[in-house]
């Protein structure tokens, strides 16, 4: 596309000579911004991925990807048929039935409140990453032994609960009882405390086994739900709808992770849409800084175009040697941004090191204490399309100022060059 004498002239033009620094300053400060706003998009971009999946994946960690649950008011009697079904579906993971509801509390320390309880097989609980992760104190394995109970790290604390200690389950009035029913009690053994980073979690939930729920409950063989796991949760849509498909006609409604924290998943997605419309802005700065380097670049050079006019290079050569010139800047910048945004957005956990080095000689202020927890996902799609748009933006900018250069009249041009 280029020829040798093109790219001699372009390149030489990119030089700074004795005369031409500030043109030679401007196209750096272009080349500077639209690699500093390719990296940020692609940095920013990374860590807002990593904050959505960090969140999603203790929210649903908890809680399923899908669930599956009778119309208000009623149980599912008959759950472990639909259970082994939907194991069966394409994509799902686990399937397991889940027992939950309010109970109020009592510690042997005289401390009480109320907690939200979820009951679960035992391998079911354990087959979830964020409650393997997250146990402090105790150990998972202890929690299939009969009356055992798990408890949120923030909640044990408030009751002032120990793995070992005896913690005391009571309902008011047990499903299907009438009025006159007296409270149903039940001791529990703690096994152990969990803590996901989510205090509306670690400080109101705990785990008991499914028949320990069923008991307190009084629910017999019946549970309240069935909650699904699926291999990719970003694509529990199509999941969602096959599923909905099975159990069409029934008395079961289907609810995924998106739909049941639609207001928090919203507020994630804007905020990142946000965020990467801002650093874009950047990007296109940096472009109309090119356009506007290039055409003092032009000007600077209208006597030399003229006299490449008049020695025969046409119009064309023209056009292609400011392209080049412009192409050189914003495609340049494009690539370092790239090659920086991805080598950085790729390497936290190298740099969380680097930075608890550097704490442990001179003490970071909070300010920057905060980047050691920043987590970081890089999406290949997202990086290409900002690498992308980088190039289109940078190519789009060279366009009209080459444009200018090969209407430059070569009698104009030696007249007042």
């Amino acid at each position: 596309m280029f020829d040798a004498f093109e790219r001699a002239i372009a390149f030489r033009y990119l030089r700074a000579r004795k005369g031409e620094r500030f043109v030679s300053i401007t196209a750096a400060f272009s080349l500077l911004g639209i690699t500093l706003g390719v990296a940020a998009l692609i940095i920013v971009t990374s860590v807002m991925n990593g904050f959505r999946a960090d969140l999603m994946n203790r929210i649903i960690g908890l809680n399923g990807h899908l669930t599956v649950q009778p119309e208000r008011g009623r149980v599912l009697a008959d759950h472990e048929a639909l259970v082994a079904r939907l194991a069966t579906f394409p994509g799902v993971a686990q399937a397991a039935p889940v027992v939950d509801g309010q109970v109020l509390l009592s510690a042997p320390g005289g401390g009480a409140g109320a907690a939200m309880l979820r009951g679960l097989p035992p391998e079911a609980l354990a087959a979830r990453p964020v409650i393997r992760r997250g146990i402090r104190l105790g150990s998972l394995e202890a929690f299939g032994e009969p009356d055992s109970v798990i408890v949120g790290a923030r909640l044990a604390a408030r009751l002032r609960l120990q793995p070992g200690d005896t913690l005391t389950l009571l309902l008011p009035q047990a499903r299907g009882g009438d009025f006159t029913a007296a409270p149903r009690q039940r001791a529990l053994r703690v096994a152990a405390t969990f803590d996901v980073g989510m205090p509306e979690y670690d400080g109101r939930f705990l785990f008991v086994p499914l028949a320990t729920a069923q008991a307190l409950f009084g629910l017999g063989e019946a549970v309240n739900q069935v909650e699904l796991l699926v291999d990719d949760p970003a694509r529990v849509a199509q999941v969602t709808a096959a599923v909905r498909a099975a159990v069409a006609g029934s008395p079961l409604r289907v609810v995924d992770w998106q739909g049941a924290n639609s207001s928090i998943y919203a507020a994630v997605v804007i905020e990142r849409n946000v965020m990467f419309l801002i650093l874009t802005l950047i990007v296109i700065v940096a472009a109309f800084n090119i356009v506007s380097s290039l055409t003092m670049l032009v000007k600077d050079k209208a006597r030399d175009i003229a006299i490449l006019r008049t020695m025969g290079a046409p119009r064309g050569a023209i056009l292609r040697i400011f392209l080049l010139c412009g192409a050189s800047i914003g495609c340049g910048g494009t690539l370092v941004g790239f090659a920086l945004g991805l080598g950085v957005a790729t390497n936290f956990p190298a740099l969380r090191g680097w930075l608890a080095r550097l704490d442990a000689v001179m003490p970071l202020g909070p300010e920057l204490r905060f980047l050691m927890q920043l987590p970081s996902v890089v999406e290949p799609r997202e990086v290409v399309a900002i690498l992308a748009m980088g190039l289109g933006l940078s190519l789009l900018a060279t366009l009209y100022p080459s444009w200018r250069a090969a209407r430059v009249d070569p009698v104009e041009g030696l007249r007042h060059g």
